[in-house]
């Protein structure tokens, strides 16, 4: 006997609608996961390293009368690269040139030690090759003072977030004890051997009185301790909006800056402050990490395409 099932309702339709319904869903999810997980990478102005400019600069006969080609990297880039006249003599300091990378150009620092012959007498400085967002100034107060950093108005304007710093690197770290040379006739042993490293610091700052504050905000760092046998491209150096133990303690004369007045003051961090937002940024990347004229000759550190990771989480923003 054949049932009639004229009068049953027809499910098939319904069964294609919520299956595609569920496809649908699923396809959003999965195109809502990738969209969470994608990032916005954004490479800093010159940080490819493809525009130098140079100056060929002959010294003084009074220590040697060599020509030398002083370059730059550009933008918001100085370097460890130094010109000075005192006195009327002229000398050059070149520790940061390009480098050819394949068809382009990469930026090299090395540590140097230089030595200078004038009436006789040999003085060695030790020179720490590194580029870093800021501009140098008065390189003769620097010498008179022994701190580099005197003579560095650091970091630019910035008002981002970024999670991580990239960027491609390789190193050469010499295996063997540091030395101390600060343009005496000395050379002295040091405890410990130098290694490369790049620093990002996020900077939050205000004056008050004549003085520079800031607030920590955020902060990366990558110590380079060992040479690398190849280029490690897109090394991701994230970016802390804490304090640990990695990000290290604030600094109240680290760093330098111009006050409103024009006067040389000190950069004084009072507090991490992840929440609030930058309105500075200091990239440093160096063969050396050591203080001033103390270091390892012989270490290079090559940087090449310098990159910022933003989060670029759209789910997350339509909250």
């Amino acid at each position: 006997m054949q049932t009639n099932n004229s009068n049953k309702p027809d499910t098939t339709n319904t069964t294609i609608v919520v299956v595609s319904i569920l496809i649908l869903i699923i396809a959003l999810l999965a195109i809502g996961v990738r969209v969470s997980a994608q990032e916005r990478i954004e490479p800093l102005p010159f940080g490819d390293f493809e525009s130098w400019t140079e100056s060929r600069i002959k010294e003084s006969r009074l220590i040697g009368g060599q020509t030398k080609t002083l370059y730059k990297v550009g933008g918001a880039w100085g370097s460890s690269n130094a010109y000075a006249k005192a006195m009327g003599v002229e000398k050059v300091s070149v520790s940061v040139t390009p480098e050819r990378r394949g068809e382009g150009w990469c930026c090299r620092m090395e540590s140097t030690l230089e030595t200078v012959s004038a009436i006789g007498i040999n003085f060695k400085a030790l020179a720490t090759g590194s580029i870093y967002t800021g501009k140098m100034l008065d390189v003769v107060g620097m010498a008179q003072s022994k701190d580099p950093n005197s003579a560095i108005d650091m970091g630019v304007p910035f008002t981002g977030k970024p999670n991580a710093l990239i960027l491609d690197y390789k190193a050469l770290i010499q295996d063997q004890p540091a030395i101390f040379a600060n343009a005496g006739t000395q050379i002295k042993s040091v405890d410990g051997r130098d290694k490369g490293h790049i620093t990002l610091i996020l900077q939050h700052r205000w004056e008050e009185n004549g003085h520079v504050y800031a607030y920590r905000v955020g902060m990366a760092e990558k110590s380079i301790d060992s040479t690398t046998d190849e280029w490690l491209n897109d090394y991701r150096v994230p970016v802390q909006y804490y304090q640990t133990e990695q990000t290290g303690a604030l600094s109240s004369d680290r760093f330098k800056t111009h006050n409103s007045s024009g006067e040389m003051v000190n950069i004084e961090e009072v507090a991490w402050r992840g929440d609030m937002q930058p309105t500075h940024i200091i990239i440093q990347i160096s063969a050396g990490s050591m203080a001033p004229f103390t270091g390892c000759p012989g270490n290079i550190v090559w940087c090449d395409n310098i990159r910022l990771a933003y989060d670029n989480n759209v789910l997350a923003q339509a909250k």
